[in-house]
């Protein structure tokens, strides 16, 4: 098991949008309950993000379009988590994140307003929630990120290109959570079962990816 977390730096946890309709998703979402210090959901897209993709086939939008329409997407699937956790309430900016942590909540980062200015991330489907998450860790200068994933993969010796090649994360991941500074995992259906005990005592299940 990691090192324990610090209780001063954030700790992004990152739920994929598959989980949405698996049986597990409450599991987690119990677990995450247990995480000490200053936890923040980042939000996949799911299926709100699979409609975006259909809808940008069938109408012919642009990419910018269907990025800034992802990124709503994103922001439905964490009201959704939201819902079914108590600790657990949208965040739409800075304040907001620094207000539901003061408040004992796990904020569940709704993206579109940060991200309003400018795209730190560009609009392409090359770069998706996980990336996202990444820039987030580096922007709240995260501990670490985890991301949770609906299935597993053999991840021994794995490095972030290796992650991004197996489809498990987006190509430009290994980019964005090499700036990020923080230490990235993945853990899947096999890490639920010790999930709480580990992040109760400040540690991460999963497997942690190194840069190379």
């Amino acid at each position: 098991m990691a090192a324990p977390l610090t209780r001063q730096r954030p700790f992004v946890i990152k739920i994929g949008g598959s989980l949405g309709t698996a049986p597990v998703l409450p599991e987690w979402l119990s677990a995450i309950d247990k995480i000490p210090g200053q936890p923040i959901i980042v939000p996949g897209g799911g299926v709100f993000a699979d409609a975006v993709r259909q809808a940008q086939q069938d109408m012919g939008f642009d990419d910018l379009v269907a990025h800034r329409m992802a990124l709503l997407a994103m922001e439905q699937y964490g009201l959704v988590l939201a819902a079914q956790a108590p600790r657990m309430i949208s965040a739409a900016t800075p304040a907001a994140i620094q207000r539901a942590w003061r408040l004992g909540k796990i904020p569940v980062w709704a993206p579109a307003h940060m991200l309003a200015a400018a795209t730190p991330v560009p609009p392409s489907w090359d770069a998706t929630s996980d990336s996202l998450s990444a820039w987030l860790a580096g922007a709240l200068r995260a501990t670490r990120l985890l991301l949770i994933k609906s299935a597993d993969v053999a991840m021994n010796g794995a490095t972030l290109t290796d992650l991004a090649a197996s489809g498990l994360a987006d190509r430009l991941f290994p980019a964005f959570a090499g700036m990020s500074g923080a230490e990235i995992y993945v853990a899947g259906p096999s890490a639920l079962a010790d999930a709480a005990a580990i992040f109760a005592n400040g540690g991460v299940p999963g497997t942690r990816i190194p840069l190379s």
